[in-house]
């Protein structure tokens, strides 16, 4: 069987929040490993949201979510392709279990999310979950396709500062996490193995991060220019593929299911800062974190924070 998985993320940018990096990791015949995800299981899965919705949208997540539409769209493809695949959440811990096991015990740390658990789906619109998990279950079932494995690694704020004062910046910081990630795919020890990875801020070369990561593996570089970087480590009979590009999510499904699952956790995290900071400060507009509005929010609830002794590394992110 090949291996062919997917790596993005959701919150490189903003001032408050978790930066969520998340894996998919799908299972499929090796004569199927070159063939385009979205065309196998088109019976059941599209590129995008349509008027009658017959198909699942998998797509980048700016494509499924609009902040005043709601968040039903992309919570509904997040929920049901775990639920046809491993498992459906009843609440956000209950995901963080399933998907992200690290985050949920360092949460107690940060006030607004502490005892956060809210029952899943969080947005009404999302339908009939289990009509639509059959049609997906199925298709995977008939083309031979699993998915495997969905790993997410949210990094909250204050923790989010410590990884870029130790690496020394942002970019190098969302470096760190992504290898992490790759590591997890690579362990799962597959010999025909293909990693796609959204471009990393500019980035054109990988090879030293690529190097220093996994030195038991010959490093071969395939290509490398501003759009695409591809490259083989070799080892044995293992051959792992990995390919960093630009738009990576319109190219290839499972770097937009990584998409998906990165947006949805961060967006549920913001519902607990959101709610956390309305409750001690009155007439507090809710945010997305980014810059601007950030900058914002953070004025408002200075006082907030000075007056019950919030550390304000927990609250605000350094870059």
């Amino acid at each position: 069987m090949a291996v062919i998985a997917g790596i993005d993320e959701a919150g490189y940018g903003p001032l408050l929040g978790p930066l969520v990096v998340s894996g998919v990791v799908f299972q499929t015949a090796p004569d199927l490993a070159e063939r385009c995800l979205w065309k196998t299981l088109s019976a059941s899965i599209g590129r995008r949201p349509t008027k009658k919705g017959r198909r699942l949208p998998i797509a980048d997540s700016k494509v499924l979510y609009d902040r005043q539409a709601g968040l039903w769209t992309l919570e509904r493809s997040a929920l049901v392709m775990l639920a046809a695949s491993l498992d459906r959440p009843a609440s956000l811990r209950a995901l963080l279990r399933l998907v992200a096991a690290d985050a949920e015990p360092v949460m107690d740390d940060y006030p607004w999310y502490r005892g956060f658990d809210p029952p899943l789906p969080v947005d009404g619109g999302t339908g009939d979950l289990g009509t639509r998990c059959n049609a997906v279950r199925r298709d995977l079932s008939q083309n031979g396709v699993t998915l495997r494995n969905v790993h997410c690694q949210p990094v909250l704020e204050g923790h989010f500062n410590e990884l870029v004062a130790r690496t020394r910046n942002k970019a190098s910081a969302l470096m760190t996490v992504v290898l992490r990630l790759i590591d997890r795919v690579i362990r799962l020890g597959d010999d025909d193995t293909r990693i796609y990875v959204d471009h990393q801020g500019g980035r054109v070369y990988y090879r030293d991060h690529l190097l220093t990561a996994f030195p038991e593996f010959e490093l071969r570089i395939e290509h490398e220019d501003e759009t695409r970087s591809a490259y083989r480590l070799v080892r044995g009979q293992r051959r792992i593929r990995l390919e960093f590009e630009v738009e990576g999510e319109k190219r290839q499904l499972p770097v937009a299911l990584a998409s998906i699952y990165s947006k949805y956790l961060r967006e549920l995290f913001m519902i607990a800062v959101n709610r956390f900071w309305q409750e001690h400060v009155a007439d507090l507009r809710p945010t997305a974190g980014y810059y601007g509005d950030g900058q914002r929010f953070i004025r408002q609830i200075e006082p907030a924070i000075a007056r019950h002794a919030i550390d304000r590394a927990l609250v605000v992110r350094c870059r």
